[in-house]
């Protein structure tokens, strides 16, 4: 997937000029569902201002926040377990510059890539 620096989804969707289903907001952040649907609850929480994912992970007090935020919204919308993820680059299929979280769940989920059989 190649990433396209000149637009931005997330920066769309914060300006109101691409629709979404918003689940919170608040002055820093929105919470959305993600259009992909390979769990029942895909949310995404993204920083308001444009950040990278590095920026967004070493910037400090936005990450404690988000987190919590994340946090929040996976024991609201999942609260028999979750998720909260975060894709660098290519490899990790991270397909949007603007940084943000998912938090994953409404499932059993299963165990992670390259991985068989249940936890015992």
């Amino acid at each position: 997937m190649t990433l396209d620096p000149g637009y931005c989804t997330f920066c769309e969707i914060v300006g109101g000029r691409l629709q979404a289903s918003l689940r919170y907001e608040d002055e820093d952040f929105v919470v959305f569902d993600n259009q992909l649907d390979w769990a029942p609850v895909m949310l995404l929480l993204v920083p308001k201002k444009h950040m990278t994912q590095t920026e967004l992970w070493t910037g400090g007090p936005v990450l404690a926040r988000l987190g919590t935020l994340a946090v929040r919204m996976g024991l609201e919308h999942c609260p028999n377990g979750f998720r909260i993820l975060s894709n660098f680059g290519h490899d990790a299929l991270q397909t949007q510059h603007h940084g943000h979280l998912h938090v994953v769940g409404g499932t059993q989920l299963g165990l992670y890539v390259g991985r068989q059989g249940s936890v015992t």
